[in-house]
């Protein structure tokens, strides 16, 4: 990256500039529209922000510094050849405003305060590259006389480097200093692992894996631990949906619109909640805009798989509908056949999809304040016509409605320097229709929720920290064949970070309390035991070291303990799920899951080499599993008891990518996890088996082919009544073209999976006894960024 010169001018000066000098870089000051208040009527998940937002002491602007806006401009090109670089994004380290850069590699970015700042440059085939600029301060307008523009230079490179990630760090850091493990799906590889799930679009990372019941339906394992355990966000907020409660019921997101996914692998997580003992997937699609863009900003998706006859498409538009009130719109919707493999067609696994939502805000000196509204519909197949499953297969039915709104205080406020205050609703449904039309099975859910989060730098020893809040209630309801009972979910938590920086040693602390109240709304006495009111206080602590060298070594460890409620299911089930192919039976006695985790990670990252390995042992007491009886229910289903018993998992993950030189790149990345009863050393069932790949890329600023095997181990350490699955390896390869076009970036990636057309099953799929994973698919996705 090279930073050359500055030139910075405003409006108020209106001086033409020499025409030997073209300003590209310049801070601007424009009046501002005062008045939102239509906006504000409309959109009532505003309701809370604005309730609370005035009862902040928020320190006010003068009347000069309140009519200006800055808009900070510059110019991306590469560090070789000098050309601009189309389709770049520039973002601003620690706050959420962004711009993507124009044919002639100009950007602009708008709602910046004076100050100086950090801005990050990243692009298709180059390594990311940040700059410090001065924005609207004298020292800046003196400036304009010394120098002629601002220019942040990319280097090319085979392999991504320096990654930035938000989730589970108190700030936005590189992914090499975060205190837990860590990885980013974005760019290049996000696309070539687009799948119709996110969990499918992640499995191929370290320490992740899929459940599935065909193409349509996945969920993310990390560690041998799903479910709830696994904690999904959106944009950092929680997603309220059902997919827990049955492993027919996929996470009500469509990946396609992402910009990044960031994930987190074990415990610790104390900002999003104590029940992720597997881990954290935050999908960040920016849905409330925080800045008016300078110009129309987005990008339009088409796809298509043969192993499935998949067609799918997207599009997302970022666009100021007043000088500080940007609208964000995104439409996506796929439709697929059933799936083929290499010994026949998985039938009834075919599938349609709708997605769309709108985001707005208004964007001050203070800070911002926004809502958001999305619509979810997903209608898809379960495959049946074997024991366990329903004579003629199942089909789902699943829509979501959400509404979100955001205040954000970036003016400093007592000790803090950003707030953040987020209120949601959501409303889900999940119908099971057989296939003569009856409604099977029927699972309802409501649930709504505020946040409170506080962030602070130095402060007394600790370097920076972070506080908040969360209240939710959920309302499930349940009908057709289900027996569970309709109940309430409170819940309540105050948390607690905070950070000490001792040059080459990082230490991070957390404690988090959570209470949480489930209320079946009435007591009786069943077969399954006393259906009656539970609760359950618990509390979380983290402690984490990080020591950096001078060389690029990061090692770091840290100790966890967790505590996971109860769901519903395992405390309530009492009847059949068709859908799943299992009779379920709940327990009302549960208690909550107890884990201790402890974490060791050593991380080098050069200018050509990024490498990571990762040690984990996570001790749960009273870890509640599903467990296969051996015996069938009238119906034919297999019964599965809910029971809690302590458990071990341990394993490790790694991962390495090496820049070979002249465009070459190596990558390689493995994982194991071991799940154990600890008193009998029984396997669990549905642990992954150790597993991993190898690839071979050449790479382009332009373009790039790749070459990939992906393998398994077998996996003979199953649980009770549980199959065994054998090893086995698959090839790949992918090839993409990055163009810039009537001054757009334009990426076509072709991916071809399982060249060879193997026939392998996936350990964790609930239909691998029937058929094997997909056969040969050419996947095909043209992807336009404004």
């Amino acid at each position: 990256m090279t930073l050359v010169g500055s030139r910075i001018s405003t409006l108020s000066e209106q001086r033409p500039a020499s025409p030997a000098i073209i300003p590209m870089h310049r801070v601007s000051s424009t009046a501002v529209h005062p008045c939102i208040g239509g906006i504000r009527r409309h959109l009532l998940a505003l309701v809370l922000s604005f309730a609370v937002a005035p009862a902040l002491d928020i320190p006010h602007l003068s009347a000069q510094e309140a009519e200006q806006v800055h808009v900070f401009e510059g110019n991306v090109r590469d560090a070789g050849t000098g050309q601009p670089l189309a389709g770049a994004h520039v973002s601003v380290v620690g706050r959420e405003t962004w711009a993507v850069t124009r044919g002639d590699g100009s950007f602009h970015l708008t709602g910046l305060a004076a100050g100086a700042y950090i801005l990050r440059a990243d692009r298709l085939g180059y390594r990311g590259a940040t700059a410090v600029v001065t924005v609207g301060t004298e020292r800046a307008r003196r400036a304009v006389a010394e120098s002629a523009e601002v220019v942040i230079e990319l280097a090319p490179s085979p392999i991504a480097l320096d990654d930035l990630v938000v989730t589970a760090t108190i700030t936005e850091r590189a992914a090499a200093e975060a205190l837990r493990p860590v990885s980013v799906m974005t760019g290049d590889v996000l696309q070539r692992q687009m799948t119709a799930t996110v969990a499918g679009t992640l499995a191929s990372m370290p320490g992740m894996a899929a459940t599935r019941m065909g193409p349509s339906v996945a969920q993310p394992v990390i560690r041998g631990l799903s479910g709830d355990r696994v904690l999904m966000l959106e944009d950092g907020i929680a997603v309220g949906d059902a997919s827990n409660q049955g492993a027919d019921h996929t996470t009500a997101l469509d990946p396609s619109s992402a910009r990044r996914i960031e994930v987190v692998r074990g415990p610790g997580a104390l900002l999003y909640g104590g029940n992720a003992l597997g881990g954290v997937i935050n999908v960040i699609r920016d849905e409330i805009p925080s800045a008016a863009p300078h110009h129309l900003t987005g990008s339009a998706t088409l796809q298509t798989q043969t192993a499935t006859g998949s067609l799918a498409g997207s599009a997302t538009a970022v666009f100021a509908i007043a000088e500080r009130v940007p609208l964000r719109v995104e439409v996506a919707a796929r439709t697929a056949g059933d799936l083929k493999t290499p010994i026949g067609t998985l039938l009834n696994t075919d599938g349609e999809l709708w997605s769309g939502g709108a985001g707005t805000a208004y964007v001050g000196d203070w800070g911002r304040v926004g809502a958001s509204f999305r619509g979810y519909r997903n209608y898809y197949g379960i495959p049946g016509g074997f024991v366990g499953g329903h004579a003629e297969g199942v089909r789902i039915e699943m829509e979501r409605v959400s509404s979100r709104s955001r205040t954000v205080i970036d003016d400093p406020v007592g000790p803090f320097h950003n707030l953040r205050f987020d209120a949601t609703h959501s409303w889900y449904t999940h119908r099971e229709i057989e296939a003569s039309g009856i409604l099977g099975t029927l699972f309802e859910q409501q649930s709504a929720s505020a946040d409170v989060l506080g962030r602070h730098r130095r402060w007394g020893p600790f370097a920076a920290g972070a506080m908040g809040g969360r209240a939710s209630w959920e309302d499930f309801g349940y009908g057709g064949s289900l027996h569970t009972p309709d109940t309430r979910r409170l819940k309540a938590a105050l948390y607690l970070l905070e950070e000490v920086d001792l040059g080459s040693f990082q230490i991070e602390s957390g404690l988090r309390y959570d209470w949480t109240l489930i209320d079946p709304g009435e007591e009786r006495v069943s077969d399954i035991g006393e259906i009656h009111e539970r609760g359950f206080p618990s509390l979380s602590g983290s402690l984490g070291v990080l020591y950096k060298s001078a060389s690029g070594l990061v090692l770091g460890a840290s100790l966890v303990r967790a505590f996971r409620t109860p769901d519903v299911t395992e405390l309530y089930s009492e009847g059949p799920h068709l859908a799943a192919y299992v009779f379920e039976v709940g327990n009302p006695s549960l208690e909550g899951e107890v884990g201790r985790g402890l974490d060791v990670f050593l991380r080098f990252e050069s200018d050509r080499l990024r490498a990571e390995v990762t040690g984990f042992h996570n001790d749960i007491r009273n870890h509640i599993y599903g467990e296969d009886t051996g015996r069938l229910s009238r119906v034919l289903l297999p019964i599965y008891q809910f029971r809690g018993s302590d458990a071990v998992f341990s394993g490790f993950e790694a991962g390495v990518d090496v820049d070979a030189g002249r465009g070459l790149a190596l990558e390689g990345v493995a994982s194991m996890v071991n799940g154990r009863l600890k008193g009998t050393d029984q396997p669990l069932p549905l642990v992954p088996p150790l597993k991993g790949h190898v690839a071979v890329k050449y790479e382009r600023p332009s373009w790039y082919v790749r070459a990939e095997a992906e393998m398994a181990d077998q996996q003979d350490r199953v649980g009770e009544f549980e199959t065994a699955t054998a090893g086995y390896t698959v090839f790949n390869a992918a090839a993409g073209v990055r163009i810039t076009f009537g001054g757009r970036l334009n990426v076509l990636t072709v991916n071809l999976v399982n060249a060879a057309n193997a026939e392998y099953r996936n350990h964790l799929s609930r239909v691998k006894e029937i058929m094997p994973e997909a056969g040969r698919s050419l996947n095909v996705m043209y992807r336009v960024v404004f």
